[in-house]
């Protein structure tokens, strides 16, 4: 049995002359989160957009959960599940009817007890039967991603899943986020927070200037950093520091 959850090779995009995705390489092992890191307009949306069937890749190829993106795009959807930079809820309706709606529509049995079971799990219970238009911004990015959790999809796309959040609403998100991977739920996660990559990623790739210019461990990019500047740090350096070191090195090249 394979252990890889996605594959990318080659993966290029372009939108009229402008070429976003330069042949993105990278691999996703199930059960693990990992970041692509980026600056805006990095090719971070349109990436996962293609990944989530969303969008054609003009040349390359990509497999999800052994499935080819293009030419079985029904049996990818089937095992993923998308939550975009912003909460697609019904605010005229309740969180529990929110769910239940979603569970009908993914033909889930008992949709009213899943939908009790997330609301549950995401500490939405006290506010199942309030308007979701009436929810804080943490709590209607909660009540988004447990609404992707249903019919328990293998992969799960998050493109930058804190946009507009207050720390504290944040800080709900990363540990729903780790909750997720630790029931072995494998998670891509899109991001210009550097801290957001290095609390949740298992490993982290950095998007640059539409390529993918390096990946790794939170450990194993800090070994990138260029040791006359650690000389003079006395804390080890932060992965800020790194993503500026390893994209100012890109532009000097």
């Amino acid at each position: 049995m394979s252990t890889t959850a996605i594959s990318v090779k080659g993966l290029k995009k372009s939108f009229k002359d402008k070429e976003v995705l330069k042949g993105l390489n990278f691999e996703v092992q199930k059960g693990e989160i990992f970041a692509l890191l980026g600056s805006n307009g990095a090719g971070k949306t349109t990436a996962v957009n293609i990944l989530s069937t969303l969008l054609n890749p003009d040349a390359g190829q990509v497999n999800i959960s052994g499935f080819d993106v293009q030419r079985q795009a029904d049996h990818v959807r089937q095992s993923i599940s998308l939550t975009g930079q912003f909460a697609a809820l019904d605010g005229m309706q309740t969180g529990r009817e929110n769910l239940v709606m979603i569970a009908k529509l993914r033909g889930v049995s008992k949709p009213t007890q899943i939908a009790n079971e997330l609301l549950a799990r995401f500490n939405l219970t006290d506010a199942a039967n309030q308007r979701a238009d009436k929810y804080s911004g943490g709590m209607k990015r909660r009540l988004d991603i447990a609404m992707s959790l249903i019919g328990k999809p293998e992969v799960i796309f998050l493109d930058e899943p804190t946009t507009g959040l207050d720390p504290e609403a944040r800080i709900e998100v990363w540990n729903t986020v780790k909750e997720l991977a630790n029931g072995g739920t494998t998670i891509l996660l899109t991001t210009q927070y550097l801290e957001e990559a290095e609390q949740l990623a298992d490993r982290i790739a950095i998007l640059h200037g539409g390529k993918i210019i390096t990946t790794g461990t939170l450990a194993e990019l800090k070994e990138m950093f260029p040791p006359a500047k650690v000389e003079y740090i006395e804390k080890q350096p932060t992965l800020e520091e790194i993503f500026l070191a390893i994209i100012g090195k890109k532009e000097e090249i």
